[in-house]
């Protein structure tokens, strides 16, 4: 599915940083990303961490959200978006997705605020940014904090407004897949100074700032290394390069696939730009019931896909939630498929993906 662009950038840096002797979450290496996030998220503050799943945990403690709180977010996301809510003791509220970008639908969040309701958790699925602005007109009102779990996304933007910049907070990760990586990592950035504060003191085990082994709140070791940060200041640096081969690779798949009724492709909203990151399509007609049964018979011919998303509700240990009907996020855990999609991926590899696409499916090119 994919394989990372590993450097002799990412070579130079990271023996760098262990040459010189800080190896754990002290050194130059961690400011040096920081800083360059910021840069590219078009924000003032960054604080990079252990994971993604460890930037939303904290971004949902720095908010103060907690037990009796209710939270938004899709059906049709990673469990990790689920999990942090549930990590933090609130109720998570579960809506559907938009049929065309698959992205959270405002009107779902609309319908489903109450009182209690305390942040919604936009994803941007498989790299495609969320209706950002429909959604801060829907949070700014009811005083609903918009966090962007934005693991799939940097380097996207939306009517020009980067990735990172577009909610009140705003979180990546850097897994060995996405589209910038340091093999485990991930960050939080914001426009506000406090949220920041307390990212940085509750990622540290709660250190007090000025006394030295003292704890004052309960925190959390979800620091990065300067080894990992490292790897991170190659990549960031490389983004410009790294996007352009993956879109490379989503033009290519998009002249393909185009006009297949039956092979639909996730569509792209007016003003966004997506971060390339997986090309997914759903599957059409008949084939929606096969999809299982395509994906292992291109397993068989040495061309690993990957179902889109389960509904986040069908976990089984997820004992206390709210949902509305989720048919477009359901329709997609069942007829959707992703496709390799990595930078150095060659032309003649999209080209083999498709033809084992086509021939797994009984169409023709």
């Amino acid at each position: 599915m994919s394989r990372p662009s590993i450097s002799e950038l990412e070579r130079k840096y990271l023996l760098d940083a262990f040459d010189s002797g800080w190896i754990s979450s002290l050194g130059d290496y961690v400011v040096r990303a920081e800083d360059k996030l910021k840069t590219i998220g078009g924000v003032t503050h960054a604080a990079v961490v252990s994971n993604g799943t460890t930037a939303l945990h904290l971004a949902l403690l720095a908010l103060d959200i907690g037990p009796g709180d209710e939270v938004i977010i899709p059906s049709s996301t990673y469990v990790a978006t689920l999990n942090a809510v549930l990590y933090v003791g609130a109720l998570p509220v579960i809506v559907d997705v938009d049929p065309v970008t698959w992205c959270i639908s405002p009107d779902a969040v609309h319908e489903a605020l109450t009182t209690k309701t305390r942040a919604v958790i936009a994803v941007d699925l498989y790299g495609h940014p969320a209706d950002y602005g429909s959604l801060r007109e829907i949070c700014g009102p009811a005083g609903v904090v918009l966090v962007a779990d934005a693991a799939e996304s940097i380097g996207g933007s939306l009517q020009g407004v980067p990735v990172g910049a577009l909610a009140d907070v705003s979180t990546f990760s850097f897994f060995g897949n996405k589209v910038v990586t340091s093999g485990e990592g991930g960050a939080v950035v914001t426009q506000d100074a406090e949220v920041d504060r307390r990212i940085r003191k509750l990622r540290n085990q709660g250190n007090h700032e000025d006394r030295r082994y003292f704890h004052d709140i309960l925190g959390y070791n979800y620091r990065m290394t300067n080894l990992a940060a490292a790897i991170l200041c190659a990549q960031l640096e490389r983004l410009p390069e790294l996007l352009s081969s993956r879109q490379g690779v989503v033009e290519q798949y998009d002249r393909l696939f185009e006009l297949n009724p039956t092979l639909v492709p996730q569509g792209r909203a007016s003003g966004a730009a997506a971060s390339p990151w997986m090309y997914s399509l759903e599957l059409k007609g008949e084939l929606a019931g096969r999809r299982d049964d395509i994906m292992s018979q291109m397993r068989a011919e040495g061309v690993e896909t990957r179902p889109v998303f389960n509904t986040v509700e069908s976990m089984p240990y997820l004992k206390s939630f709210r949902s509305s009907p989720t048919p477009v996020a359901g329709t997609l855990a069942k007829s959707g498929v992703s496709l390799p999609t990595f930078p150095g991926m060659t032309p003649s590899e999209v080209e083999h993906v498709v033809t084992s696409l086509f021939r797994a499916c009984g169409l023709t090119k």
